[in-house]
């Protein structure tokens, strides 16, 4: 006779043999990919993280279209420039929602603009680009913001007089403050506490998504969400940012709305109210905090951290550093205001900030995308619901579209004759109806705060200092370990 023990064994494993059977059955219509586990799926080939290299090594043995498993959820990988683009391109309508998956749910509950899905999406999507469009972007408006401030950036760098700095705080601040300007009407000071906060909850939502923790909440969320650990900090730290916006949201709705609405907010808080008689309204407080959150990480994180890369990539090549500057001494004066209209007088300057994105593949994963209707992706019949994720690192590291790709190279964007040359595998920010809305913001951004801080310092290690680490953090965005720089006035 089995004991009770014995018999919860054998139990077990048939269980775990009649999922596993399911499971190959199930894969059977979707592309192809690694043999999946009963309540791991394919954590195991991943090595438990989700590593960018890993996906490209999966890609040569199951092709650039495969399927990963995480628990019972399917998820189609896209590999390569052609994969990417193709899938993304092709249908754009098709593969234009997104997975709320239970972590994200719990944290933007399927608001906003890059968590939401569907009517919603493109209301508050469609809603966010005319704004900042009122607001100036695209035009010389918002360069002004951003040009005032590179200056406030060069002037914190001139006070250091050439001390070692770490310059990640300086560099998110200045990014920062030109979002922050156009959402909420003003200026961050660098002292200011309730920044600093907002500073520190963004930094610990980035580390925790893509972490093993992440993982096992998606997979898991019935039985994580009631554990204590790091997502709990995480969703702490997205409310810090939510009370935050509720706060402005007040002191906006106290103030009045102006006849001339003067920032994102008044302009949604005055659609807030063409829209409150509507049977369902369109636009509400709710979905404006998670706007706000959306603007203010998607606008400062990215652009902060590439800057942050791009110093990091000048210490490493000194030549390539020496260049820029021969470039912008010999087309610009010492006191000219840099605009982006300048790049095309500058192709080296505009090459090597074109590649310190290429190189540094911060959003090494775009963020996934779901099918809203059946379709057909690469061939493969595609249902409804199914979750697509593009590869963005294996389109920017692509050997068939790069030269050298794992090689820092602004020769990837240059002809013979040292004109600059657009290339169609540059995605970083991802393809098809769901491309980043600030890309031009931060495009301008980049080419303004790196022109003006290579024009004005020479950028060294500390003295004593001989080697440093160009590997990244994997989080959700892949960070440069901490560094310290000189900034060498010129």
């Amino acid at each position: 006779m089995l004991t009770i023990t014995q018999a919860f064994v054998v139990l077990i494993i048939f269980l775990l043999i009649v999922e596993f059977f399911k499971l190959q059955k199930a894969r059977k219509q979707f592309p192809p990919g690694p043999a999946p586990l009963p309540l791991l799926g394919n954590l195991v080939h991943l090595k438990f993280q989700f590593h960018r290299d890993l996906l490209m090594e999966l890609a040569k043995t199951h092709g650039n279209i495969y399927t990963l498993w995480f628990g019972w959820a399917p998820v189609i990988i896209l590999n390569g420039y052609q994969a990417v683009k193709d899938g993304m391109t092709t249908h754009p309508e098709d593969v234009s929602g997104r997975m709320v998956s239970p972590f994200f749910r719990a944290m933007a509950k399927g608001k906003g603009i890059i968590l939401a899905s569907g009517r919603s999406w493109k209301q508050q999507r469609r809603f966010g680009i005319m704004t900042l469009r009122c607001l100036g972007m695209g035009k010389k408006g918002l360069e002004y913001r951003v040009q005032e401030e590179a200056s406030h950036l060069v002037d914190v760098f001139v006070n250091l007089k050439g001390r070692p700095v770490d310059p990640s705080f300086p560099l998110f601040h200045s990014i920062s403050n030109v979002i922050c300007a156009l959402v909420f009407g003003y200026h961050f000071s660098d002292e200011d506490k309730t920044f600093h906060e907002l500073i520190s909850a963004t930094e610990t939502l980035f580390r925790f998504a893509g972490s093993f923790v992440h993982q096992l909440y998606e997979i898991f969320p019935w039985l994580v969400c009631r554990l204590p650990g790091p997502h709990k900090k995480a969703l702490s730290c997205y409310d810090v940012l939510s009370s935050f916006a509720r706060k402005e949201i007040r002191r906006h709705v106290e103030r009045g709305i102006p006849d001339e609405p003067q920032d994102f907010i008044d302009f949604y808080l005055a659609e807030m109210e063409k829209s409150k008689d509507g049977a369902k309204p369109k636009y509400d407080e709710d979905n404006l905090v998670y706007v706000i959150n959306d603007l203010f990480l998607g606008g400062s994180e990215t652009s902060s951290t590439t800057l942050y890369w791009g110093l990091l990539y000048m210490v490493v090549n000194p030549d390539i550093q020496e260049k820029v500057q021969k470039e912008l001494d010999a087309v610009l004066g010492p006191s000219q205001l840099i605009c982006y209209e300048d790049r095309r007088k500058l192709p080296y300057t505009n090459a090597v900030v074109h590649e310190i994105q290429r190189f540094s593949n911060i959003v090494f994963v775009g963020m996934p995308r779901m099918c809203v209707r059946d379709t057909t992706l690469l061939g493969f019949p595609v249902k409804k619901g199914t979750i697509i994720m593009p590869n963005i690192a294996s389109v920017l590291y692509d050997p068939e579209q790069w030269e050298t790709p794992r090689q820092f190279n602004p020769g990837h964007f240059l002809d013979k004759e040292g004109n600059f040359i657009p290339r169609e595998a540059f995605l970083p920010f991802s393809a098809g109806h769901r491309v980043c809305l600030g890309e031009h913001l931060a495009r301008t951004e980049l080419f303004i705060f790196f022109a003006n801080l290579l024009r004005a310092f020479t950028f060294r290690l500390p003295e004593g200092v001989m080697k440093i680490n160009t590997e990244p953090i994997f989080g959700g965005t892949l960070q440069p370990h901490p560094y310290s720089v000189c900034a060498i006035p010129r």
